[in-house]
């Protein structure tokens, strides 16, 4: 049969994280992939209970029920002081949108904001599923160039004014995939020429939590001065990625609009998923995170000190917190021509070219250290290293 698919579909693949994981059924493959929180860590027994909790309780019907779009009052006002705690502050329940994960969020956003042929601006470079969300909509992603402190500030006025872009989208905290941290400084600068131009910013924060070393820093969205900037925040990092729960904080007007595009897309978040998270974080989510951060720290630090030891040509990152070192290899290596290579070694890797906006990269590398024992990122880095030596030349 002729399928004739929508235009827009025509340059939509599956994105490079996605696609591996059919890879990685394969139980002695040792993955730097994906960005998936330990699975060790995942709290079975305390959702269990919850959920046990909740479903035998007076509420259950109105659980199992159609919700509201805008995600359960109650939750919503749990999520309005969650937010304070990144310094978002003079806001109601009416600032807030309960979305299907963070992702929905930027989709919501697309499908609100964005024409056929309208730019958004990203940090070079950014977030995968963005890019590939942006070709779903027609829109052009264009790359600003960054530094160790954030976004390079007079490249982004230079593209602000040389393509008026409809969107900033920016990942500040433990960024994906560089796994750096914008400053404070920085976040300042950005939310004061958005406002000056006009800007939408979304700000994406789903690793913020997650910080081992460093000081922390408020969200973007705290500096701004103008309703410009819409805050997205997920539990997939802290609860679980498979509930599917985040929240979107802007102006009143825009998250109404946002409620609108969802009604088309879901109709509402998971009554169940909401009210799970919702008794997560009010009475597990600050003993999950203290548990979890010592993990994730041992982790990182076995990453980077293996990298040092078996890859001293790979110029990384040293995140501060989150999930992923990011580097350069040699410009004589081609990192997607080396990964199937690597996973004849057992090891798995995202090319880093695939992140970036404007081309380039072909020698770069995501790596994902949440999700290995401190074993198996010694013996897969060891590997790595080894493989990538053998190229040089």
């Amino acid at each position: 049969m002729n399928i004739r698919y929508a235009e827009r579909t025509a340059d939509l693949n599956g994105t490079a994280t996605r696609e591996i994981f059919k890879l990685l059924s394969r139980p002695e493959i040792i993955s730097f992939a994906g960005g998936l929180p330990a699975s060790d860590l995942l709290p079975e027994k305390e959702v269990a209970e919850i959920t046990e909790s909740l479903l035998s309780g007076k509420d259950a019907k109105r659980i199992l029920q159609y919700g509201t779009s805008e995600g359960f009052a109650d939750f919503r006002e749990t999520l309005v002081g969650y937010v304070k705690q990144v310094g978002i502050d003079g806001i109601d329940t009416d600032n807030t949108l309960v979305i299907s994960g963070g992702q929905q969020g930027i989709d919501l956003m697309c499908k609100a904001l964005l024409d056929k042929g309208d730019t958004v601006l990203v940090e070079q470079p950014t977030y995968l599923a963005v890019l590939q969300i942006l070709k779903s909509y027609e829109a052009k992603a264009v790359g600003v160039n960054a530094n160790a402190d954030g976004l390079d500030i007079d490249d982004l006025e230079k593209k602000i004014i040389a393509h008026k872009p409809k969107m900033l989208y920016v990942v500040p905290t433990f960024s994906n995939p560089t796994g750096k941290t914008y400053s404070r400084a920085n976040r300042e600068k950005i939310a004061e020429i958005t406002a000056k131009y006009g800007v939408i910013v979304l700000e994406d924060d789903p690793y913020g939590k997650l910080r081992f070393s460093g000081e922390s820093v408020n969200s973007l969205k705290s500096f701004a001065a103008e309703d410009n900037t819409v805050y997205i925040t997920s539990f997939s990092k802290l609860v679980s990625p498979g509930l599917r729960v985040g929240v979107a904080v802007g102006g009143k007007e825009i998250i109404r609009k946002l409620t609108v595009c969802k009604q088309g897309t879901d109709l509402h978040t998971s009554n169940l998923s909401q009210l799970i998270v919702k008794r997560f974080v009010e009475e597990y989510l600050g003993e999950t995170v203290k548990r979890s951060i010592p993990v994730y720290r041992k982790r990182r630090d076995a990453m980077t000190a293996a990298l040092d030891r078996y890859m001293p040509f790979f110029d990384r990152t040293d995140p501060e917190g989150g999930l992923f070192v990011f580097g350069s290899l040699p410009v004589s290596l081609n990192a997607e021509k080396l990964l199937p290579k690597a996973i004849e070694h057992n090891v798995a890797y995202i090319q880093g070219s695939v992140f970036f906006a404007d081309g380039g990269g072909e020698n770069t590398v995501r790596l994902n250290y949440s999700n290995a024992s401190a074993e198996q990122i010694e013996q897969g880095i060891r590997a790595l290293g080894s493989l990538f030596a053998s190229y040089l030349t």
